[in-house]
């Protein structure tokens, strides 16, 4: 089964543009395969303002959060795995969503596909 939280990162992001508020991401910025700005990182997570007029190309994949953004005046492509995001959540109120820490599951087995069993309904006249 594919993971809920993806859909739900797009969902709350919506409302929160939808209420002209400012959504933010609260990455855990030790994931592997997060690409990240160094010196903004504190105590191992870092936050991102993903408002649209802050950043550029946002994608809010299955897998990724991906968009381009500028650093003290340096271009940066941004990658936050969807693992690594802990929060989304509007600055001027803190409404959003915490996550639960996750790990990446590369191993998970895929779904088996089973014959559809014959019903057990049948047709009466």
């Amino acid at each position: 089964m594919t993971s809920l939280k993806p859909y739900l990162l797009r969902s709350i992001y919506e409302w929160i543009i939808d209420n002209n508020l400012t959504p933010h991401l609260l990455v855990d910025a030790s994931h592997p395969h997060a690409v990240l700005p160094e010196d903004y990182i504190d105590e191992g997570k870092i936050v991102l303002n993903i408002r649209p007029e802050a950043i550029q190309s946002l994608s809010l994949g299955n897998t990724t959060v991906e968009f381009n953004t500028r650093f003290n005046g340096q271009s940066m492509h941004i990658i936050a795995p969807v693992p690594a995001v802990l929060a989304i959540y509007a600055k001027e109120n803190g409404k959003g969503m915490v996550f639960d820490p996750e790990e990446e599951d590369d191993n998970e087995p895929p779904p088996e596909n089973k014959p559809p069993q014959r019903s057990h309904l049948r047709v009466v006249k």
